[in-house]
Formats: structure tokens, sequence, C-alpha cells
């Protein structure tokens, strides 16, 4: 009679679990956790520019609101533990996005080579489909992650204060943006999220399933627009109002 080894028992353990870790290095799983963080951080955004826009308010108004994002949640919350919460959760979404877009990026590249062109199509005069978000998604990317250390730096934690420092954060904010150049980057950037957002929105939506039609994709095309242009311009309001004399002391 013949009898089975514990190495034939085990076998097709070891065949489901290698199609379970295939199945998550997909790159439809890539894409799906991409999706899923950016809109993350599109969330956040949008919450973020919120809170920006309390600079209109006056210096009280504005120190109110930071000061309550601390104690936000207590007692069921210690001080502090509502940012340490999102803090975790931004930190997890951006190991998710960045390791996603890095594994698909080179694949990507893997997958192309000896090819001369991308996105190709009938529809462009030079036989190439690529807008200007998608162009530069990856180096924008690039961009808004390092301006967010910069961010950090300068308006949360205070290391680097140009145009002096300040325990107050409406102090903060306007002496940093009554500096030209910080001014300079802080566009650059936000154009940079910008773009990134209106790409993001819409190939987010797409991955996860929302472009059924051609109704639908004109309606999501729309969507992007919209979020990237509320997303720009919140953020753009705060700076050059204070440029401008509108947010003053």
């Amino acid at each position: 009679m013949a009898t089975t080894t514990p190495t034939q028992k085990t076998a097709p353990a070891r065949k489901q679990l290698t199609a379970k870790q295939k199945a998550w290095r997909s790159s439809v799983a890539l894409k799906a956790l991409m999706a899923v963080t950016g809109l993350i951080f599109v969330l956040f955004l949008l919450a973020h520019m919120y809170g920006n826009l309390m600079a209109f308010g006056g210096e009280n108004t504005f120190n109110t609101y930071s000061s309550h994002l601390h104690t936000l949640g207590e007692p069921i919350l210690p001080y502090d533990g509502f940012f340490w919460i999102l803090r975790v959760v931004l930190l997890a979404a951006l190991f998710g996005h960045v390791y996603s877009a890095i594994v698909i990026t080179r694949r990507d590249v893997k997958a192309r080579t000896g090819m001369k062109k991308r996105y190709q199509t009938n529809k462009g005069r030079r036989g190439v489909q690529r807008t200007y978000a998608s162009f530069t998604l990856r180096w924008g990317g690039v961009v808004i992650f390092l301006y967010v250390i910069f961010h950090i730096l300068n308006l949360t934690t205070g290391n680097i204060h140009p145009g002096g420092a300040s325990p107050s954060p409406y102090d903060r904010l306007l002496n940093s943006m009554s500096v030209w150049w910080v001014v300079a980057v802080y566009t650059l950037a936000i154009l940079a999220v910008g773009f990134h957002v209106r790409h993001g929105v819409w190939s987010g939506l797409t991955t996860l399933g929302a472009n059924t039609s051609q109704v639908v994709r004109r309606r999501l095309n729309i969507i992007a627009y919209v979020v990237a242009g509320l997303i720009t311009v919140g953020f753009l309001l705060v700076p050059w109002s204070i440029v401008a004399g509108v947010i003053t002391r």
C-alpha cells in the first residue's frame, strides 16, 4: 500500500501560501494599496486645508484650533493621543503608498525595456497620450515628500524658523509666510500637490472600480479636477493673503 510522506502532505499548503503571496504582491493589489492610501492622504489634505483657513479668523481663532487638536478625544484619549493616532495612520499610509509606487515603477520600467514610447495612441499628435499630471506624478511625489519634511520642521516642530521663532502657531505661520522664498517654495509644492491629487483621485477611483462607463469616466474627471482645485486654492489662500496683507497680526 502506498504511503504519503510528510513532504507530500505539506506540499498543497506551500502552494496555497505561495498563491497568497503572489496575490498580495501582484500589480493589481499594489495599485489598490496605492489607491486606498492615496485617498487617505486626500482626506487628510482636506481636513488640513480646513484648519489652515482658520487663520482668516485671526490669532485667537487659529491658536485655539491648534490647541484643540492636542486635546481632541479627551478624556477617552490622552493629551496628544489624536495626533499620535494620526501620525501612525499617515506613516503607515506613506509607507504603503511609496512602496507600491516604487515596485510598480520598477515593473513598469522592466516591462518597457526595448520600447520606444509609452501610452501610444492615435489621438495624440506625437502618438503618445500623457497628461501633465501623469508626467509629473512621480517627480511631483518626490517634491511633495521633501517639502513635507521642511513643512514639519518649520511650522510643526519649529526647528527651522525663517522670519523668526515663536511659541504661537499663528505667529510662526505669519513669520514664515512673510519670507518670499518660503512662499515661493510653498506655492510650488502645493501646485505639485494639485497635479498629484488630480491624477491620483481619478486613478485611485478607477483602480477601485468606479470607472464603469464613459459617462462615469467624465464624472470622475470632474471630481478629480474639483478636488484638486479645491485643495490647491484652499492651501494657497492663506500664504498669499498674508503676502497681500489680508491676514495680519
